[in-house]
């Protein structure tokens, strides 16, 4: 039986992009095989509005120093795409062709964005990741893939980017501890309760 995890989750969230790489370097360490769908949660449509650019870099500053990680290194305010829509729907029909190529894309647009400071809103942009995974390029409009992403999340209660569901249990963004003090973010990486998480993910497949 194949386990399926889903994981509702915009591009433009940080915590996604760490928390993301860090469950699924956990899960390659596994014997059993787990199916991980990235599924459309747009920010912007929650917020009624992008992320702000300077606060998602006020963000990425405090999880570099908290954490040490070496990721966001193309970070760039002046290249912060005005919609993740398109990019959400490259990913979506990424899924919709296979399963490895919906979380490679889904990982794409989001290294191309942090990594390589990107505007993964550009259509220039999204053609070439999508040519590169012989997808067509990308509509700019919401497609059915992501407003029923986006449906499923809403019925479902997500609460926020990164949220993982395995079956009919959440774990809300098991990598990561997050909060706030005088001193605005605090995070640091949460190793007991990813482990629980992974054994409630290893029990499942078994």
């Amino acid at each position: 039986m194949t386990t399926r995890l889903d994981v509702f989750a915009d591009i433009t969230c940080p915590f996604t992009h760490v928390g993301l790489k860090r469950v699924l370097d956990e899960l390659g360490h596994l014997d059993e095989h787990i199916d991980v769908v990235v599924r459309a949660w747009p920010l912007e449509w929650v917020n009624d509005a992008p992320l702000d650019p300077a606060a998602v870099e006020k963000k990425i500053g405090a999880l570099r120093d908290q954490l040490g990680v070496h990721l966001f290194t193309g970070f760039r305010t002046d290249t912060w795409p005005t919609s993740t829509i398109p990019a959400l729907n490259l990913a979506a029909t990424a899924f919709d062709a296979a399963g490895a190529t919906g979380l490679a894309v889904s990982l794409a647009v989001r290294d191309a964005l942090f990594e390589e400071g990107r505007d993964v809103g550009d259509q220039a942009v999204l053609t070439e990741i999508a040519e590169r995974f012989d997808l067509p390029a990308p509509e700019r409009e919401a497609g059915e893939g992501v407003r029923a992403d986006y449906a499923e999340g809403q019925r479902r209660g997500v609460r926020g980017s990164p949220d993982f569901w395995l079956g009919d249990a959440e774990f809300f963004c098991p990598a990561l501890t997050l909060g706030h003090d005088d001193g605005g973010l605090t995070a640091e990486f949460d190793s007991d309760g990813l482990q629980r998480f992974l054994e409630q993910v290893r029990a499942s497949a078994e």
